[in-house]
């Protein structure tokens, strides 16, 4: 009984403290740099690649970093595979199998896709892999995996 007792304060009393616990600020997104801009280097689009393909990232006018670096106007890559829209500027940008981030600041990766037609996009972020605005994307490529 002295146990129940217990958890049933120990319940009361947290959400007494979430209740007065302050709101989360709204997330904002940074602006983007004039004339930067970030685009795919290789493969070109409609080019016909092996399974393995080699992507290099370019980007002009913003500096590349690794998510470390909170400077302003700085941030790195994100590619969204096979995405029809981009995502939400409301958070960050997801982490998953169709949106592969690129925190240490890279410029190039080689991927592995099964045969068939996918799309390529960049999508560049800040530290926090938060989208600036207007968001800072590539063309959207297609390329043929044989």
């Amino acid at each position: 009984m002295r146990t129940v007792f217990v958890a049933a304060l120990v319940l009361l009393c947290a959400s007494a403290v979430a209740q007065d616990a302050p709101k989360a600020a709204p997330l904002v997104n940074p602006a983007s740099p004039a004339g930067a801009r970030v685009f795919i280097e290789s493969p070109r689009d409609g080019a016909t690649v092996g399974q393995d393909v080699h992507v290099v990232f370019g980007a002009s006018d913003i500096k590349v970093a690794p998510a470390t670096d909170t400077a302003p106007g700085t941030g790195h890559h994100h590619l969204l595979i096979d995405v029809k829209q981009l995502p939400s500027l409301d958070g960050p940008i997801p982490a998953d199998a169709n949106h592969k981030h690129y925190g240490k600041g890279q410029t190039e990766d080689t991927i592995h896709l099964p045969p068939g037609d996918h799309t390529l996009q960049l999508d560049f972020a800040d530290y926090r892999h938060v989208q600036f605005n207007p968001p800072l994307v590539s063309n959207k490529i297609t390329i043929h995996v044989k």
